[in-house]
C-alpha cells in the first residue's frame, strides 16, 4: 500500500513538473518568434496578430488596463507614441486582460482617451499567460518577422520620465540597429493583471 502511494506521489510529481516544463515552453522569449494569436476588439470584430503586423517595420504589444491607475497615467504617453511613430511603420497593440474589465468599459475607455489603436480583450487570460504578462501597463515590441526584442516598461516614471525606453528601442530598429543586450529587458511596473480562475473556469465547462 505505501509502495503504491509512494509510486503514485512520485507519478503526480513527474506529471506535474511536465506540465510545467511544457507551459514555460509555450511562453514567448526574447529574441524568439511570436506565434500568431487571434482576439476580438469591442467592437467584437477579430484581429489577429500576424495581420495586425503585416508589413510593419515592428509591433508593440501593450498589455493595459481601464481602471489600473498606473496604466491610465500613461494614456497621453501612449497616444503620443501611436502618433508619433505610427507613419513610420510602428503598430501598436493594446490588450486588456483583466476579467473584470468589460468590453463596454473598454469601448468607452478608448474613446474618453482617444484611442485610435486597436485594443483586444483577452478574456481567459490566454495572451497574458503566453506572453508571461504580469502588469499593467506591461510591453512587448516585436520586430517584423514577430520576434520579440523588447520586454517592459514604457520608461521609468509614471511621472516624471528621464529614461524613455519604450521610444528607444523603437529608435534603435527603425535606424536598423542592434538593440544593445541591456536594452532589450526592464522591469514592468503597474497593477496587477486580475486573472481568471481557471479551475472553477474548467469545472463549469460542460
Amino acid at each position: 500500500m505505501k509502495r503504491s502511494f509512494a509510486i503514485f506521489a512520485l507519478l503526480a510529481v513527474f506529471l506535474f513538473a511536465l506540465t510545467t516544463l511544457e507551459a514555460a515552453e509555450e511562453m514567448v522569449k526574447l529574441d524568439k518568434p511570436v506565434k500568431d494569436f487571434t482576439l476580438r476588439d469591442a467592437m467584437d470584430e477579430t484581429h489577429s496578430l500576424k495581420k495586425l503586423s503585416q508589413e510593419k517595420k515592428a509591433t508593440v504589444v501593450m498589455f493595459i488596463a481601464t481602471e489600473c491607475p498606473v496604466s491610465n497615467a500613461y494614456n497621453e504617453r501612449m497616444v503620443k507614441l501611436y502618433n508619433d511613430y505610427k507613419e513610420k511603420g510602428i503598430q501598436f497593440i493594446g490588450i486588456n486582460s483583466n476579467k473584470q474589465e468589460t468590453v463596454k468599459a473598454i469601448a468607452a475607455h478608448n474613446k474618453d482617451h482617444g484611442f485610435e489603436f486597436v485594443v483586444l480583450k483577452d478574456w481567459q487570460n490566454r495572451i497574458a499567460d503566453y506572453f508571461d504578462a504580469k502588469r499593467t501597463p506591461e510591453i512587448y515590441v516585436l520586430d517584423a518577422n514577430l520576434v520579440l526584442r523588447y520586454h517592459g516598461a514604457i520608461d521609468n516614471s509614471q511621472d516624471n520620465p528621464e529614461k524613455h525606453y519604450l521610444r528607444t528601442v523603437l529608435d534603435y530598429m527603425l535606424a536598423g540597429n542592434e538593440i544593445p543586450a541591456d536594452a532589450k529587458e526592464t522591469k514592468a511596473f503597474g497593477c496587477s493583471i486580475k486573472r481568471v480562475d481557471k479551475e472553477r473556469t474548467q469545472k463549469s465547462t460542460p
